[in-house]
């Protein structure tokens, strides 16, 4: 089996967000890797990407909300008429608001503790007024997550902010550190700071990776694969980044890793993140 943990999917407010709307923006980071944009993300088709997961042997996608974005949203209720619409076919993670924190604390108990989503996601440097995910101002949200056993994604690498800074593995240390009973997963894995946030990830054990587009022919990834290899492999995931890639990466993804690490990276870790385990 195997769960992309960073699959955005035609359906619902993704497709009025640069992802989808702004095809010039979404074309050159599919280039810039080597691959190009699937058939079912040109086509804005939810039945042609049904038929590519199965081609490609994924059983699950992950969506997740955005909420105070500066590009746009997609509400957390979206992301429930997803899973309502296609059972079992995705799992949602609920965008959080880093601006209004009491707003983002009712949330997270409206659609996680009380409804279906498994977990939530603040881009707090992606807002009109950025702010840094070690913010103090955002500390009661995680406190929040980690009281309910909520995982934590936040998107930290790549362009997450107005700048470099906003990436830095040293936010996701502090917070792992504050918060020593929230898992968090640091989307886009921290890049480029590629070594730095595998240095973290060595001595603090509730930091998960994910680096999903920028594990793909870019500088760090032979350091990614490294530490999947080893002492990452209880703590790293597949994210296909769909649409900008397409989901036949997963092949090129699988076949970086020994195979007796593979089922853990494509679906086990991801599951326990999920408590689809359980």
């Amino acid at each position: 089996m195997i769960i992309d943990f960073r699959l955005r999917p035609p359906f619902g407010g993704y497709l009025n967000i640069g992802m989808y709307a702004d095809k010039r923006a979404a074309d050159f980071y599919a280039h810039n890797i080597g691959m190009e944009r699937s058939e079912s993300a040109k086509q804005e088709s939810m039945e042609l990407l049904l038929r590519e997961m199965d081609e490609n042997g994924i059983d699950m996608g992950v969506a997740a909300g955005r909420m105070g974005h500066k590009k746009g949203n997609v509400s957390n209720d979206e992301i429930m008429r997803l899973l309502k619409s296609y059972p079992g076919r995705f799992a949602g993670l609920a965008g959080l608001n880093a601006a209004d924190v009491r707003g983002s604390i009712r949330e997270l108990l409206r659609v996680c503790v009380d409804g279906p989503l498994k977990g939530v996601v603040l881009e707090p440097g992606a807002m009109d007024k950025p702010l840094y995910a070690h913010d103090a101002r955002l500390y009661p949200i995680y406190a929040a997550c980690e009281e309910h056993g909520i995982p934590v994604m936040l998107m930290i690498g790549g362009r997450a902010g107005p700048d470099r800074t906003y990436s830095s593995p040293q936010i996701i240390s502090r917070l792992a550190t504050d918060f020593p009973g929230v898992q968090f997963i640091a989307a886009h894995g921290c890049w480029p700071f590629v070594q730095e946030v595998l240095g973290v990830c060595f001595y603090q054990e509730n930091i998960y990776i994910s680096p999903d587009l920028y594990f793909f022919n870019l500088p760090g990834q032979d350091d990614y694969i490294r530490a999947g290899n080893f002492y990452m492999q209880d703590r790293f995931l597949f994210g296909s980044a769909y649409p900008f890639t397409p989901l036949s990466c997963v092949q090129q993804f699988s076949n970086a890793f020994r195979p007796e690490v593979r089922e853990k990276l494509l679906y086990k870790n991801a599951a326990k993140l999920l408590g689809l385990d359980r």
